[in-house]
């Protein structure tokens, strides 16, 4: 893997927004208001793709100059892959300082022990800033590396090579459940990238894929705040669908040619990227426009149910729903959030002035 550039310095001052429901979120007195103060628990804000939890993390930092917001999504760290990854716009990031946007080529193929030690890097950073890191997305086994700092297993590139070799998806995958049947359990049958990982650590290590780390099935205590959007499943289908229609409208075709048409092209990572999977399979003659477009939606349909089933069981997360507009659980976010930090000012100051005499 090629060495990976370090995010682009942020911060400095932000400019006022213009927004209009910013405007009136920014009303009213005093300094909280939701807005936790220098060292306060980090938060991280969970949900499906297309929930709208994008925009809730924007309108949760402008309400204050101490959230810094790390992504957690596994293709929006790569360059020029920006409308198909739904990535903050130029303006946004100006406003709020991002952390894990644009680090890799899309050439370069990246790895989950990589994502960790960077979000683990952004976050000691921004708290040593006095800030507070608002880590937000929808890839649940990265939030998981940091969060719960999991144990990542290593590469093993021989054993890679040899998997890659073999065409018959399925046929790793019931490989994996002979080996690893709780591994196997996790992962679609034909989630090549997924299954070729496991066999690679199962057959390298001489351990299991699934006994890395203290479990996915296992939720610690986290210092985490850990907060989630939930919509119901048509509200989420329906954006997603708008959602693409839109991508295409700002030019998500020309942005898949382009990076193809690159020297280096795409990694395999990239290439398995929702929507661009499909585009690409397009441009190759392999599927007319509206079907790639049709199996992109259906695709991504079926991957939200997935994440909704993965963060459904953690029962750290505490979550706030709507019927169809994400921001209506603003207040409910602002009030978790107030909740948060009450409680770390009556546990310091238990710490302090409660303290008994001796």
């Amino acid at each position: 893997m090629a060495p990976v550039r370090p995010d682009p310095p942020t911060g400095g001052a932000r400019p006022p927004s213009t927004d209009p429901i910013a405007g009136r979120l920014h009303a009213g007195p005093g300094p909280r208001g939701g807005v936790p103060g220098p060292g306060r628990r980090p938060v991280a804000l969970v949900g499906t793709t297309a929930s709208g939890k994008s925009a809730l993390a924007l309108e949760l930092a402008r309400r204050g100059p101490t959230f810094e917001i790390v992504s957690v999504d596994s293709m929006q760290v790569y360059r020029g892959m920006d409308i198909g990854t739904a990535k903050p716009t130029p303006a946004e990031r100006a406003e709020v300082p991002h952390h894990l946007l644009d680090t890799a080529d899309p050439w370069e193929d990246f790895t989950l022990a990589w994502f960790a030690r960077e979000a683990r890097r952004a976050v000691a950073e921004i708290e040593a800033r006095g800030h507070t890191a608002l880590l937000v997305g929808g890839t649940g086994l990265y939030l998981r590396a940091v969060i719960d700092d999991l144990d990542v297993p290593g590469r093993f590139p021989e054993v890679r090579t040899r998997l890659e070799q073999d065409p018959d998806t399925e046929g790793l995958h019931r490989r994996l459940r002979e080996l690893d049947p709780v591994a196997a359990g996790r992962m679609e049958p034909t989630n090549r990238r997924r299954i070729v990982r496991a066999l690679e650590v199962t057959l390298g290590s001489g351990q299991p894929f699934s006994s890395f780390g203290p479990g996915l099935d296992a939720y610690p205590d986290s210092r985490f705040l850990l907060l989630g959007v939930s919509l119901p499943h048509e509200a989420v289908a329906r954006r997603i669908a708008a959602r693409y229609h839109r991508q295409m409208e700002a030019g998500f075709l020309d942005e898949v040619a382009r990076l193809l048409a690159e020297p280096r092209g795409m990694s395999r990572t990239a290439r398995q990227a929702l929507g661009y999977r499909e585009l690409i399979d397009h441009l190759g003659g392999g599927a007319s426009l509206d079907d790639a477009l049709d199996l992109a939606i259906r695709r991504t349909r079926r991957f939200a149910r997935r994440q909704r089933s993965w963060f459904r069981r953690d029962p750290r997360i505490v979550w706030s729903s709507a019927l169809d507009d994400p921001l209506a659980v603003l207040p409910s976010l602002l009030a978790q959030l107030d909740g948060a930090e009450a409680t770390s000012d009556r546990i310091r100051g238990r710490g302090t002035d409660d303290a008994p005499e001796g």
